[in-house]
Formats: C-alpha cells, sequence, structure tokens
C-alpha cells in the first residue's frame, strides 16, 4: 500500500479523497491554486502545495507543476479525482516515467475510452449494441449528408474526444446539419483541442443509464449495478440514483453481462462507468461512452452497495486484488444523490459564486453530504459551480424521496443563490415521484411552470 499520495484535483472530491486516505493510513498531499488556500483539503491534508495562480490552466492543468509538487513531497501516487486531468492519457504517462503511480486506467485505457468514435467500435466488437451512426469521424459536410441520409433524421452531432454537451448538436433536416457541423468542430476544437465529431441517430427522450465498474491489475473486473441519470440540463447531470426505476431484473442482468464483456475484452483496470441511452419506445439499450475515472454521483453506488469505491480504488492501484467477488455485490435499498451548484435556478440558472455567510448542513439516518464549504468560504468564480452532493438512503425509492425532500428543507446557504429549490421542486413533481423521466424532463418541466406563469 502507499505511504503517501498526492491529489491533483480542488473542492469536494479532493476532500472525500482525502478522507478515505486518512482511514487507509496514507499521508496526503494538497495541490491549491491561488484563488483556493483556504479550502477545506488544503486545511485537512497532510501536505499543501500551491502550484499556480487561478486559472486552471495555470495551476490544476498545469503538469510540470504537479509532477514538481509530487517529486518535492516524495509521494508514491497521484489521484486525480474527477475532471481536469483524469482523463489525461499524457499525464498518465508522465506519472508512469516518473514512477509515479497513476490512480486510474491505464493510458491505453483512457487513450482508447477516450476517443468517442474509437469507444464505440472498441465496445462494437464486444458485443455491445451501439447507436446508428458514422463508423468514423465526419470530416466533411458530403459525409455528414450521406450518413444522416442512412440513419435518418433527427441526428446528433458529437466531439469526438468531449463531453459535457460541449460539441454537440441535435439536427432535424439538411440545412442544420450543414451549418451546425462547422460549429460543432469550432467547439470541439476550442474546449478539447480536437476539432473531430461524429454522428449518431439521435434517440428522442431517451433514458440516461450507467453502469459503475471497478477492476484490478490481475484481471478481476466487478460491475456494481446501474445508476439513472436522466435528470440533466443541457447534458449536464442534476440528479442521479440507483437503481434505476425503469430497470427490472433481467435487463439489470443484461446490462451487467454487456458491461463485463465489454471491459473484459480491454483489460480496464481501476474505476470506470459505462453510459447507455435506453430508448423506452423499443426498449433498446445503446452503449453512449465510457468515463475512465471516479464519477461525481459516485456515491449513490457507494449507498447502494456499501462499497467505498475510492478505498478499492487505491488499493487496485497499490496492486491490491479486489477482496470482492461479483456474487458479494448486493443492491440494498435505493439511493439518490442531488448536486447543490452555486447557480440561480430562477435565472437561468446563472452562477452564483461569493462569500458564504450562513451555512446549515442536514443530517440524521441515511444521510451523506460530501463538500467542501463552511461558513465564511468563499466560492471562486473560476471553476466548476458545485458546492455540493446530498446523498440519501431509503428501503426503496419512495422512502427515498422522502429523505431528500426533509434534508433538502434543512439544508441552508446564504446569501448566495443554489439549486436547493430546484431539488425540492423536483421532489414535489408529480412525473419524477412516478419515475417517469427522461433527459428532456427538466426542460419540459420548466416549460411546463412557463405556461403556469
Amino acid at each position: 500500500m502507499f505511504s503517501k499520495i498526492l491529489i491533483a484535483n480542488r473542492g469536494e472530491i479532493a476532500l472525500r479523497i482525502i478522507r478515505a486516505c486518512r482511514e487507509l493510513g496514507i499521508r496526503t498531499v494538497a495541490v491549491y491554486s491561488q484563488a483556493d488556500r483556504d479550502s477545506l483539503p488544503v486545511r485537512l491534508a497532510d501536505e499543501a502545495i500551491c502550484i499556480g495562480q487561478a486559472a486552471s490552466s495555470n495551476s490544476y492543468l498545469n503538469i510540470p507543476a504537479i509532477i514538481s509538487a509530487a517529486e518535492i513531497t516524495d509521494v508514491e501516487a497521484i489521484h486525480p479525482g474527477y475532471g481536469f486531468l483524469a482523463e489525461n492519457p499524457h499525464f498518465a504517462e508522465i506519472c508512469e516515467s516518473c514512477k509515479i503511480t497513476f490512480i486510474g486506467p491505464t493510458p491505453e485505457n483512457i487513450r482508447l475510452m477516450g476517443d468517442k468514435t474509437a469507444a464505440r467500435e472498441t465496445m462494437r466488437k464486444a458485443g455491445l449494441p451501439i447507436i446508428p451512426g458514422s463508423a468514423s469521424v465526419i470530416k466533411n459536410k458530403e459525409e455528414a449528408l450521406k450518413t444522416a441520409k442512412a440513419i435518418g433524421y433527427p441526428v446528433i452531432i458529437k466531439a469526438a474526444a468531449g463531453g459535457g454537451g460541449k460539441g454537440m448538436r441535435i439536427c432535424h433536416n439538411d440545412l442544420t446539419l450543414v451549418s451546425s457541423l462547422m460549429t460543432a468542430q469550432t467547439e470541439a476544437e476550442a474546449n478539447f483541442g480536437n476539432p473531430n465529431v461524429y454522428i449518431e441517430k439521435y434517440i428522442e427522450e431517451p433514458r440516461h443509464i450507467e453502469v459503475q465498474i471497478i477492476g484490478d491489475r490481475l484481471g478481476h473486473i466487478l460491475q456494481l449495478g446501474e445508476r439513472d441519470c436522466s435528470i440533466q440540463r443541457r447534458h449536464q447531470k442534476l440528479l442521479e440514483e440507483s437503481p434505476s426505476p425503469v430497470v427490472g431484473s433481467k435487463m439489470r442482468k443484461r446490462l451487467g453481462e454487456l458491461v463485463l464483456k465489454g471491459m473484459k475484452s480491454i483489460n480496464y483496470v481501476s474505476c470506470g462507468t459505462i453510459e447507455f441511452l435506453l430508448d423506452e419506445k423499443t426498449n433498446n439499450l445503446y452503449f453512449m461512452e465510457m468515463n475512465t475515472r471516479i464519477q461525481v454521483e459516485h456515491p449513490v453506488t457507494e449507498m447502494v452497495t456499501g462499497i467505498d469505491l475510492i478505498k478499492e480504488q487505491i488499493r487496485v492501484s497499490a496492486g491490491e486484488r479486489l477482496k470482492i467477488k461479483q456474487e458479494d455485490v448486493h443492491i440494498r435499498g435505493a439511493a439518490i444523490e442531488c448536486r447543490i451548484n452555486a447557480e440561480d435556478p430562477d435565472n437561468n440558472f446563472l452562477p452564483s459564486p461569493g462569500k458564504i455567510e450562513h451555512l446549515i448542513l442536514p443530517g440524521g439516518p441515511n444521510v451523506r453530504v460530501d463538500t467542501h464549504i463552511y461558513a465564511g468560504y468563499e466560492i471562486p468564480p473560476y471553476y466548476d459551480s458545485l458546492v455540493a452532493k446530498l446523498i440519501v438512503h431509503g428501503n426503496n425509492r419512495q422512502e427515498a424521496i422522502k429523505v431528500m425532500h426533509r434534508a433538502l428543507s434543512e439544508f441552508y446557504i446564504s446569501p448566495i443563490k443554489t439549486t436547493i429549490p430546484f431539488h425540492l421542486k423536483l421532489m414535489e413533481n408529480s412525473l419524477f415521484l412516478k419515475g417517469d423521466i427522461s433527459t428532456h424532463f427538466v426542460q419540459d418541466m420548466f416549460k411546463e411552470e412557463a405556461k403556469g406563469e
């Protein structure tokens, strides 16, 4: 096992990793930007080193500064968390060349699954169903039009190296396809340094279902059940739950078998998430993409399985064998996570950075809060707006919703605006209560509210 780990991240995930390391008896080094000097991870880590100015490019994406900090503090491993460098194969390779363990997949795993077109083809060969679309990247409008004609409208343009809704455009005819192609390529280049895009059949009102997996270096891979991430705004997840209210035992078994088949075909190591779209009209599942890192929503799976994913991720990176067998994995009850963002839901989710003057965190049975904020903390305007994750557990979905409603009503952050009021509305929405949701649910919810004004 490692004796010291550097955490190349910030915010709640950095604190989550520090806590796991402390329980494993591992010392931690936090790296931070000038804007994060007063953050909780910096306060609670055993050591802390400033690696640059506020901008991510000068700090959390600054590979030379992070490696220098690792070498100065003599760490054995680096945990990248999620975002920033977590899915950067070049960073993983540099760690290896410096004899520092990268706590995550192999560079080959990251590179293969990070390229959306290569990932689609790899999973297709492994037997996973994929959404009809282009076999490779789209180079020009002629190829785009040919693909759209073959699969039929509507179609969606996606960035080959992307995620988070960037470089993504939905098209319903030739005119919008041609006009959107260059825009998507430009956006992909700006966000990911790669202009390549591909085209898929656009499935209207799908469910977003993902499966958590973890593999060790000895070839053992586990699937830990599914999460439903259909509550989204502009392709950004707002709420996640496990199990999915529409995945029955038969589909769950099939999902697990597909995922294990795909991951074994690439000898996957560490934590990862395989994402699917479910077309409820046809009951067809389609592989969409893979995230080769720990996810923001990993606590949902932890709550229903009792497995600490961060600890397991560290253990397998240290070369240890997974002690859990597939038959030992059981889904108990239901869990829901609400992402609490510093945003104003009444003003088009406008970011709301600033100083937190008053803070009351919810508690009680079956309630977990993952957060790095405290009264007096100033939320910087430079990074993602996530300030807390509220996770609850119940014996079933209905009970979990009641616990979440109660916990949200206790949660108080002032004077900044947050998404707490939005989530409270969600917990009272009749369609959500029935589990009748899709990736379009939030925009439809706001349209209905606008009609009622």
